[in-house]
Parts: structure tokens; C-alpha cells; sequence
């Protein structure tokens, strides 16, 4: 999941960004509205954390920016004014879910979760494809019943490919959804990770999971295709 952090407490924002490295989500942070909505409308996002007190444009504004360019990236908005007044306020500028701070971590990746799979129409916490089951709550994957003990980045990868499996897509869509911003699309760590990927889930498989479309990038085909 790529997750856009906009939040000026460095504090929180060095907490959180470390939170979701965690889960090797791929995060992109700022402290600013303005380059929010810079960032939000010339990326592809799967969700962005928004805090409402900023510096320059508060949250609501950039909410309100992002729909009005018709950005339809779920947001997160997350904030201390716990008010029921500024949470309608939010909802209705056009965020998809508000939690007060303090919080829980584990919530606001149940809902990060939640949202991501909302905004690739998948309705459930388990991916299946080919006898694999992916475990996006528990960040378990499996094939045939056989634990694949995945890395983060290998779970990352896997997860981004399986939401996606209907297209091909390239290597640059795969560094910045599974990395951020500063990864360096021309190297070869994504194929790399393809490689070590693919030993771990084709290991006593007779099917190959990912395959390969030269030139253009990778892909788990449907079932219902083959």
C-alpha cells in the first residue's frame, strides 16, 4: 500500500512513518497542505493520512481541493479536534473516514487497510489466487495450505500484485506503490524481489504464480482466465 503522510508534528509524523514501515507500506510525507494537494493530484496514492491543523491550508481545504480536481484517493483524516461538528465537517468535504488523536496503532491500520481495499474494490482481508491465501490483517501468506514466511517487502509485493491482477503492471508502478518517491525505478531491486518472490511461492507449486510480460512488467493472471 502507498500512503501519502501529511502531518507537521515531526514527531508524530517520524512515529507514524516508522508505524508503517512496519507493514512496508510505502510512505511519502509532507508537512504542508498546498504540497498535499501538489503531491495527492501527480501520484498514485492508495490513501492519505491527513492531519487538519497545518501550517499553511488546513485539512479541510486540501479535502476540499482534492475532490473538487477530482482526486478520489481515500482519505484518512486524522486530527486532536475530536468534535462531532469538525468530524461531519471532514466527512462531508469529502474525507472517507476521520479518527481522533490519541489512537490506537492498530486501529488506524485496520482502517488504512480497510480503505486501501476499498479503493481497489476488494471487500475482504484475504487475497486468493492460484491456492494462495494472503492475509492482509495478519500479514500471512499462503500456498496450498504452506506458510511462504514472506518479508515485508515479499508480502508488500505480493499483496500490491494480487490487488492488481487483472492488468499487467510495470516497474515503476511497482516501486512506487511497494517503496515511495526516493526509490530509484531503474535499478534492479524489483526484479530482484520478483526472483526471491517467486522461489517462495512456486516452491512445490507445478504453477507458476507471476509472470512475466517483457517489456512492460509483471502480472498474476485470473483463474477464470487461464
Amino acid at each position: 500500500m502507498r500512503i501519502l503522510l501529511v502531518e507537521d508534528d515531526r514527531s508524530l509524523q517520524r512515529t507514524l512513518m516508522k508505524l508503517f514501515k512496519t507493514q512496508s507500506f510505502a510512505v511519502d510525507a509532507t508537512a504542508s497542505g498546498k504540497e498535499a494537494v501538489f503531491l495527492a493530484k501527480t501520484n498514485d496514492f492508495d490513501v492519505i493520512v491527513l492531519d487538519v491543523m497545518l501550517p499553511d491550508i488546513d485539512g479541510f481545504e486540501v479535502c476540499k481541493r482534492l475532490r473538487k480536481e477530482k482526486v478520489a484517493t481515500s482519505i484518512l483524516m486524522l486530527t486532536a479536534l475530536d468534535d462531532v461538528d469538525y468530524r461531519i465537517k471532514g466527512l462531508d468535504t469529502g474525507a472517507d473516514d476521520y479518527l481522533p488523536k490519541p489512537f490506537h496503532a492498530g486501529e488506524l491500520l485496520a482502517r488504512l487497510r480497510a480503505l486501501g481495499r476499498r479503493s481497489l474494490e476488494e471487500k475482504t482481508a484475504v487475497l486468493s489466487s492460484h491456492g494462495i491465501e494472503l492475509d492482509t490483517a495478519a500479514r500471512k501468506a499462503f500456498r496450498d495450505g504452506k506458510d511462504l514466511k514472506l518479508s515485508g517487502k515479499e508480502f508488500a509485493l505480493l499483496e500490491y500484485l494480487l490487488l492488481n491482477r487483472r492488468r499487467i503492471v510495470s516497474r515503476a508502478e511497482i516501486s512506487e506503490h511497494v517503496w515511495d518517491l526516493n526509490f530509484d525505478p531503474h535499478s534492479n531491486v524489483v526484479d530482484a524481489f520478483i526472483k526471491l518472490l517467486r522461489k517462495k511461492v512456486d516452491s512445490g507449486s507445478k504453477q507458476s504464480l507471476i509472470r512475466t510480460v517483457r517489456g512492460v512488467g509483471y502480472t498474476v493472471s485470473d483463474e477464470d482466465e487461464e
